[in-house]
């Protein structure tokens, strides 16, 4: 069904991502570590460019971990439980999406770590 006009359209993504906040534990600690990494560099006053990076690790992760949830509905909702060798190959390479993003966003914050250690020890 699509949607009619561009309130419609973006009210559908919000209950998208709060039924997957609801459903999904992996989501919700990922929305823990951003709240975080936010509070982070708002206490430490990270520079500009530092906090946009982080800002789009964050999303990003984000963004993979809802696309991770809907290909892993569908697939059940398509398999009803049975197992098949392409649904695993398609939820398992939804992860590593997920995995790939967040190793991203770990190095980013390793990134902005250090350069908060050589602002304040250098």
């Amino acid at each position: 069904m699509k949607s009619r006009n561009w309130f419609e359209s973006f009210r559908h993504a919000v209950n998208g991502i709060r039924s997957t906040a609801r459903r999904e534990r992996n989501f919700r600690i990922h929305i823990f570590f951003a709240v975080l990494a936010i509070a982070m560099c708002i206490i430490f006053r990270v520079e500009a460019i530092h906090f946009i990076m982080v800002g789009v690790a964050i999303f990003f992760v984000m963004a993979m971990e809802l696309v991770n949830t809907a290909i892993e509905a569908l697939v059940d909702m398509y398999c009803r439980g049975k197992p098949h060798p392409m649904a695993k190959l398609a939820k398992d390479a939804a992860a590593g999406a997920v995995l790939l993003a967040s190793i991203q966003a770990v190095i980013v914050g390793i990134v902005v770590v250090i350069s908060i250690i050589r602002r304040y020890v250098g």
